[in-house]
């Protein structure tokens, strides 16, 4: 049974950084897409980052792009998200996701594995 476990969240000054981590157990072969989503009171998930093609391509939500960045240590079989320049508007829970494959790696609806979830809290 596949687990994806997060860690590395928690509270932050707006400007600060915090790296999130997805520790992926349970699978057979490897997981080619893998994302991080997230999750904000009021609002819809919104696909954060990703990085799929087996790692050879990675993908970024305007709101983030530049600030934050996706990446993976396939030996350890973790996911990684180290965030910078944090805004409060980044507060939500991160959600780590994984599938086989995905053809829209921004789409919740392709990603059958998913975390537990970490919160982030980003204050002014």
């Amino acid at each position: 049974q596949v687990q994806l476990v997060e860690s590395g969240g928690g509270s932050v000054q707006a400007g600060g950084s915090l790296r999130l981590s997805c520790a992926a157990s349970g699978h057979k072969y490897s997981m080619y897409c893998m994302a991080w989503f997230r999750l904000a009171p009021g609002k819809e998930r919104e696909g954060v980052a990703a990085i799929y093609n087996g790692g050879s391509s990675r993908r970024y939500a305007d709101s983030v792009n530049g600030r934050f960045t996706i990446s993976q240590d396939s030996a350890k079989n973790t996911l990684y998200l180290q965030m910078n320049s944090l805004k409060p508007g980044d507060t939500a829970m991160y959600y780590c996701a994984a599938a086989y494959y995905c053809s829209r790696p921004d789409k919740p609806e392709d990603f059958r594995y998913w975390g537990q979830g970490t919160q982030v809290t980003v204050s002014s």
